[in-house]
């Protein structure tokens, strides 16, 4: 399904509003349509739907905005190589958890989380085994909404930095530790939507099917 010429201009303008055409060359991975990708080891998938100009590319640096979010708890690395690199049919698809391709309101919430998952393995596996693809996490202006809220709560957390890793799972698990580290003083907002949504299944059901691991080193680069 290729996405209407009006809607492909509007999101140009604003790619171009927000600095984005700039420094790089940009382009809209669905603006042709979906390409479907194989999900090994799912519950919930068996194959997940991206843009279908993800297979140009041989690499992917992942930079995501770490925060939280209305239905997943959290947004970070694997929130945005599922819901992110999903086209406009895939993320109705990993939302309702694989029960349709036309609204994203027709599932359970744990299959939302799980689809998540298998979503993200599957741009890994497609990815060398995620060879090719590395993930940088930025927790800053850490609201309880994610950036995709036309109104979002403004954040009442601190700036906490920069984290990077080979496994998403590693990665976002490290940004959930260090905001529950804080979860007795300001960190309590984003650690309570994250628990009432059981967004740390994601992470259990991620590690579980092959995804990555939820141990980690933390390696601190202050200079």
């Amino acid at each position: 399904m290729a996405v209407p010429e009006v809607k492909q201009t509007m999101h140009y303008q604003v790619a171009e509003d927000h600095g984005f055409t700039a420094i790089a060359d940009f382009q809209i991975l669905d603006e042709d349509g979906s390409m479907s990708i194989p999900v090994e080891g799912g519950t919930q998938l068996t194959e997940n739907f991206v843009g279908a100009h993800f297979g140009d590319y041989s690499s992917y640096v992942v930079l995501s905005h770490f925060k939280g979010h209305a239905m997943a708890g959290f947004g970070g690395a694997i929130k945005n190589i599922s819901i992110g690199l999903g086209s406009s049919e895939g993320k109705c698809w990993i939302h309702s958890g694989g029960n349709s391709m036309t609204s994203p309101w027709v599932g359970e919430q744990d299959a939302f989380l799980e689809s998540m998952g298998e979503a993200g393995k599957s741009v890994s596996d497609y990815l060398g085994k995620g060879e090719r693809i590395v993930y940088i996490n930025v927790m800053n202006r850490l609201s309880i909404d994610c950036d995709c809220n036309g109104n979002p709560a403004e954040p009442d957390m601190h700036d906490i930095g920069i984290l990077a890793s080979a496994d998403p799972v590693a990665l976002d698990q490290a940004c959930i530790d260090l905001i529950y580290a804080q979860k007795d003083g300001d960190g309590s907002s984003l650690v309570n939507r994250i628990e009432s949504l059981n967004g740390l299944h994601t992470l259990e059901h991620a590690q579980e099917i092959g995804l990555g691991s939820r141990s980690y080193e933390l390696i601190a680069m202050n200079e």
